[in-house]
């Protein structure tokens, strides 16, 4: 699978704008442009939001969910004119919020590191997340924690992407973390997001979403808290350094 079949999210998580056409709108209300910039709602990352410009008007995004045969449908944030199938627009994300998600989710990959259990559920937001694990105990010692997760960010690990068959996938189970979600089967390949290189590689595993490019761009991190949610599982939440 080339970058270029990808989605632009996917292509370069980077891409603030980019060109699109309107290929046509849903019962809802919602816009599919091709091809798609705002990434859609999935794997616990919201979806983008920002705006359409065509022909000197604009069109405020709230977020993207995700339609047929890849398409992210756009859900205006406000009753208003929509762009007519067929019209060229200017997809704009709103870039604070995305890098956000993206720190934010690059982050978790790395909790999921530090705290080596099975991955039970976890959440993406705009400066906090977290990740449910089947812990039945609390962690001893929450500061080491938060600790060898900065040491993480600290090391500027490169941040990147491989694409593995179902077969190769289904021969490696220790690469899906998650318990509760599983990577998508069928395609023929399964995207997996690689942290570290060059026999410093400290995670591997599927996933959709957007990520920063090396971990130092997170930024310092705290831990906001280890709540119980249930008689085996622990919720970790962690925060951005704003």
């Amino acid at each position: 699978m080339t970058v270029n079949d990808q989605p632009l999210y996917r292509q370069d998580a980077y891409t603030r704008e980019a060109p699109g056409v309107v290929l046509g709108h849903t019962e809802e209300g919602g816009v599919i442009v091709d091809p798609p910039l705002f990434y859609p709602t999935g794997g616990g990352q919201p979806g983008d939001s920002g705006w359409l410009e065509w022909d000197g008007r604009k069109l405020p995004i709230a977020t993207a969910l995700k339609g047929e045969d890849g398409a992210s449908v756009l859900v205006p944030a406000e009753p208003s004119a929509l762009p007519p199938k067929g019209a060229h627009v200017v997809q704009v994300l709103d870039w604070d919020r995305r890098h956000k998600h993206m720190r934010v989710h690059t982050a978790l990959h790395l909790l999921s590191v530090v705290v080596p259990l099975p991955v039970t559920g976890g959440q993406i937001g705009a400066g906090t997340g977290r990740l449910d694990f089947l812990m039945p105990q609390p962690p001893e010692d929450r500061e080491a924690l938060e600790r060898a997760l900065n040491d993480l960010v600290d090391e500027d690990l490169p941040v990147s992407e491989t694409w593995v068959s179902d077969e190769v996938l289904a021969a490696s189970p220790e690469l899906v973390k998650t318990m509760s979600v599983q990577p998508p089967r069928g395609a023929g390949q399964v995207r997996l997001v690689r942290i570290g290189a060059d026999g410093n590689q400290v995670d591997l595993q599927p996933c959709g979403g957007t990520h920063v490019a090396r971990t130092s761009e997170i930024g310092s991190l705290r831990i906001e808290g280890v709540k119980n949610k249930g008689k085996q599982n622990r919720r970790i939440t962690i925060a951005l350094d704003l």
